[in-house]
């Protein structure tokens, strides 16, 4: 256990230095990415419910 919490400081410097070598997204390449998934979500959104509504439709009819 002892040894465990001898070993943190050093986990901490090695995840300081992990951290620098990220690659890290700029503003930019973020509002991109967002304005893409808005736009992919809003399109899946119509067509689910546009498929949901037809097959409504055709379960009420058969139903009938």
């Amino acid at each position: 256990m002892f040894k465990k919490i001898k070993k943190f400081p050093q986990f901490l410097k090695e995840v300081k230095a992990e951290l620098k070598k990220v690659n890290w997204s700029t503003k930019e390449e973020v509002f991109t990415a967002t304005i893409v998934v808005i736009i992919v979500t809003a399109f899946l959104t119509l067509y689910i419910f546009g498929i949901d509504s037809i097959f409504t439709k055709l379960v009420e009819y058969l139903l009938r």
